[in-house]
């Protein structure tokens, strides 16, 4: 039923649109006007000549006009009736020249209509076999992302210079843990847009994953090459100040850690990460106690070289991110989401969570796998507030044009947490 009214019922609504249309407006342009108006006008003259005449007749009778004088005036009046009387059938000729506008607004309003719908509509989405099912798997999740690559790479095939799409596809790649990829993902989209500090920044981290979080050679290059471009690049500011820690020049890295903190909001939930690492590398500049041997330098934000303990059973938080209608239209496929979990004194993020954004509602966990910091985990939260970011920069910062939600007092094991992103970022 639903489809039967979804094709056949779209051109039968169609139709009578049309004719209501069509009722509304023929109607004045069909009605016989002109020659009624004539009948009367014809009529009053004839009335206006017959009381000429009884006057003329009149005047004749009182010997104010001779008998030549009353034929020759007579004859004039008779003249001019007999004109009127002539002019009668041009009028019933023009009032039926006005109907044919109405007969070709009869014919050419439907024709026009319909054709126009047939080349710039979608007459195929009224098929219901020709449609495309809208997946509905969690953005968020794993599968759904994996979808989302499937897609993307088949869009590349057919057209392997679209920028955005090998940008989303690299970031997903990220999101998935598949670095060569996402690096050589990153690398096309490099050079097709070789101006963009983001995407070298996103090519320098994956590779240095890939070499086992060692920064030095090429992917310190390319940071310092995303930073010649955009000096302020947040990633690559991180990227760059772990590998001076990495190269034990701690005032180096001190002083992009600075510019790193410059960038970030105060209540950006990584600022808290990056002063506490800016500290340390101060400290150690200064001769102060140098890291422990062995243990490789993190850039800020970065996941723990070990994975932290398991968490206790039940620290997890599950729900749906939905859109408002407001600002539903303002999402695209190039932007990215973040998920944060943050406790409810407020200071550094205890989960946060990144991906590329998609369909919704998105399903979303937060659990101590997601912590930044293993030492500040979800599971040592009695509640937290969820934030939900898009960001269209691709940076955790905060900026103009980003959209945010948030709901406060969450039960670290909560189930069923809505969250609508509902409003943008001024």
């Amino acid at each position: 039923m639903a489809a039967f009214f979804s094709s056949y019922g779209f051109w039968i609504l169609a139709a009578l649109c049309v004719a209501a249309t069509l009722a509304l407006m023929l109607p004045p342009l069909l009605r016989d006007r002109a020659p009624a108006s004539g009948a009367r006008q014809r009529d009053l003259n004839v009335a206006v000549y017959r009381d000429q005449l009884q006057e003329m007749a009149a005047d004749r009778d009182a010997g104010l006009l001779s008998a030549e004088q009353f034929a020759a005036a007579r004859g004039e009046l008779e003249s001019r009736l007999a004109e009127d009387a002539l002019a009668a059938p041009e009028a019933q000729v023009r009032a039926a020249a006005a109907r044919w506008p109405a007969i070709l607004l009869a014919v050419l309003l439907p024709l026009a209509g319909f054709g126009l719908y047939a080349w710039r509509g979608t007459p195929k989405a009224l098929d219901p076999a020709a449609r495309v099912p809208v997946p509905t798997d969690a953005a968020m999740g794993m599968p759904a992302i994996e979808k989302m690559v499937a897609q993307a790479e088949a869009k590349l095939r057919d057209n392997p210079k679209d920028v955005d799409t090998w940008t989303m596809l690299a970031r997903s790649y990220a999101t998935l843990q598949r670095w060569p990829e996402a690096w050589k993902a990153y690398q096309f989209a490099a050079e097709l847009k070789p101006d963009d500090a983001s995407l070298l920044a996103g090519q320098a981290e994956a590779l240095a994953v890939m070499k086992g979080g060692a920064l030095q050679g090429e992917p310190l290059r390319l940071a310092q090459r995303a930073l010649e471009i955009d000096p302020r690049n947040p990633k690559a500011l991180e990227l760059a100040a772990a590998g001076a820690f990495q190269g034990k020049d701690f005032a180096r890295a001190a002083s992009f850690l600075e510019r790193l903190q410059a960038e970030l909001d105060n209540d950006d939930p990584f600022k808290q990460e990056v002063l506490a690492t800016l500290n340390k590398a101060r400290q150690l500049a200064q001769g102060g106690m140098p890291a422990a041997p062995g243990a490789p330098a993190q850039p800020p934000g970065a996941a723990p070289a070990q994975p932290p303990a398991a968490a206790p059973a039940g620290a997890v938080i599950r729900g749906t991110i939905e859109l408002a209608p407001a600002v539903a239209a303002r999402v695209t496929p190039q932007d990215t989401i973040f998920l944060l979990a943050r406790g409810a004194a407020g200071g550094p993020p205890v989960a946060v969570v990144r991906g590329p954004a998609g369909q919704f509602p998105l399903e979303f966990e937060l659990s101590d796998r997601h912590a930044m910091n293993p030492n500040n985990r979800l599971s040592q939260q009695p509640a937290v507030s969820v934030v939900a970011r898009i960001s269209k920069s691709g940076q955790p910062k905060a900026q103009s044009g980003d959209l945010e939600g948030s709901v406060d007092a969450v039960k670290v094991g909560a189930q069923g947490v809505r969250l609508v992103i509902d409003r943008v970022v001024p």
